[in-house]
């Protein structure tokens, strides 16, 4: 899961571009990059890290241009490498640098293509890069000297019918504009929004719309499955759907866990879903009990997506609510991070309890959800040494048993620690007197309500059905030995050792 921003502006975009990576840093802690455009010239800064620590103000002085894209990246494919740090680059035709979020499924035989039929050379592991190749190559088929928006559109199509998977993607064509675009099945967010200036209209794209809010820009809408929206230096805006369309599938973790409380994605507040998702879990205790016949003194919710679901959860159970941990906002999100050691000294690091509000009280726990287990069972234990009498947890998401192939980096079915497990088992080994789960059906419902036009959300880490059809038991396979924590061992040191950064001048 990453995040991506791309600007049309009538002045400087740089700072704009660092403001928006702000707002999107919870999507991806790994390393930041940002391209901005200036006529015939491409100005790049990208590496390790957090937004803050790439960028100096010595690099922003360098990102001239009233055009540009940004990332920030949580890796997916390839390691924790500068290397892999977005956007990407690539030099023909025109000169196009590309960001993305997602994950293509068939990413090893669209590079053999590549090299056989394209003639193109993919230098990293990141799936991104052959992406930007394949775009690259299906815009070269066209031959045109300067592209024509019916130019980019055709390229993209042909894309869509190359690649298979989840993604979200901003790029600039040197010379001619910005481009977003978002794959088939939606799976992925892309928002664009509007701003009228006295010098015309200017236009972003975002993986969310709270990065749009802060720079005043007006949503607009979400781009559509298989659309396409092109924006030209002159600031004028064309759009198309492309490619075959598939039903609208959007991935339901957006609402469990990534997405910001305060963006709209695919029409539904993610706030207002999470809300709806206390109520479903109220909704089971009380079926479990009656409203007033259960021992729970105190909610208290695991900061900071556990918070909205529990409001409405203790007020229906009609206890008190409080907030018994202190959150250290500069420790990075402990889901994201690559390894189990580094998770686990991580949650004591990021999280430290208000004992009074614990001590001698049976207390329900509230969590987003629970993958590996490695954080809960941590929790759990602190709050029982803080003096909790029983802890109870709520997770406002189903188990999570299978593996996401389209973006987040869940570990292999082995490592979920509801592999092969009941809710009561589950409960035993993170050391839980009870545990109750959100059912998949009731988690889909508190998105629906939000847009009845979507009939259905990309659950694929609760339920195993993939919707691009391309993913058997081979695939798994394979990707179950990219995936281990003793792999991210190995990628943790890399990434402790490696402070590399890349910045680019090109001049077409």
């Amino acid at each position: 899961m990453c995040g991506v921003v791309g600007i049309v502006a009538r002045n400087a975009v740089k700072q704009q571009l660092y403001d928006a990576l702000i707002a999107l840093q919870h999507r991806g802690q790994d390393a930041a990059g940002i391209v901005t455009c200036n006529g015939d010239e491409l100005y790049m800064r990208k590496g390790n890290g957090l937004v803050a620590d790439v960028f100096r103000q010595h690099h922003m002085n360098r990102l001239s241009g009233n055009m540009g894209i940004g990332h920030v990246r949580y890796p997916t494919a390839g390691s924790s490498s500068s290397a892999q740090a977005q956007p990407m680059y690539v030099n023909s035709p025109y000169g196009i640098t590309l960001a993305h979020n997602g994950n293509l499924t068939n990413a090893e035989q669209l590079k053999s293509e590549l090299f056989r039929d394209d003639l193109r050379h993919i230098n990293t592991e990141s799936d991104s890069e052959v992406l930007l190749n394949i775009f690259a190559s299906e815009l070269h088929r066209i031959k045109a000297y300067q592209p024509s928006p019916d130019d980019i559109f055709m390229a993209i199509d042909r894309l869509h019918t190359r690649c298979l998977g989840a993604y979200a993607v901003v790029a600039l064509v040197l010379g001619s504009g910005m481009i977003g675009f978002r794959d088939v099945h939606g799976i992925r967010p892309l928002v664009y929004g509007k701003r009228e200036t006295d010098q015309g209209w200017e236009y972003m794209l975002a993986s969310e719309s709270a990065a749009l809010n802060l720079l005043d820009f007006e949503l607009v809408r979400d781009v559509a499955p298989g659309e396409a929206i092109f924006i030209n230096s002159q600031g004028e805006l064309h759009s198309r759907i492309c490619g075959v369309q598939r039903e609208h599938t959007p991935c339901i973790f957006e609402h469990v866990y990534f997405a910001r409380p305060d963006s709209i994605m695919d029409q539904v507040s993610i706030y207002k879903a999470r809300l709806r998702m206390g109520e479903k879990l109220a909704d089971q205790i009380v079926s479990r009990y009656s409203a007033h016949d259960h021992d729970i003194d105190v909610v208290i919710p695991i900061p900071t997506t556990g918070r909205t679901a529990s409001l409405p959860l203790a007020h229906r159970l009609d206890v008190k609510y409080r907030e018994g941990f202190v959150k250290n906002r500069y420790i990075a999100r402990t889901f994201i991070m690559p390894g189990a050691n580094q998770r686990k000294k991580s949650v004591r690091q990021k999280l430290n309890l208000i004992e009074l509000e614990f001590k001698g009280k049976n207390v329900l726990l509230v969590d987003d959800s629970i993958v590996r287990g490695t954080t809960i069972r941590e929790i759990i234990q602190m709050v029982r040494d803080a003096g909790a009498k029983r802890v109870y947890v709520a997770s406002a998401a189903p188990p999570v048993r299978f593996p996401n192939v389209y973006g987040i980096d869940m570990p292999t079915t082995t490592e979920f620690i509801a592999n092969n497990r009941a809710p009561e088992e589950i409960a035993q080994v993170i050391g839980a007197d009870w545990l109750v789960f959100q059912t998949l059906d009731d988690l889909k419902q508190c998105a629906i309500e939000g847009n009845d036009t979507i009939t259905d959300y990309e659950c694929s880490v609760f339920d195993g059905r993939y919707v691009t059809g391309d993913i058997d038991a081979n695939y798994l396979k394979r990707l179950s030995l990219v995936r281990t924590d003793t792999d991210k061992q190995n990628s943790d040191t890399e990434y402790s050792s490696d402070h590399t950064v890349i910045e680019l001048h090109n001049q077409a």
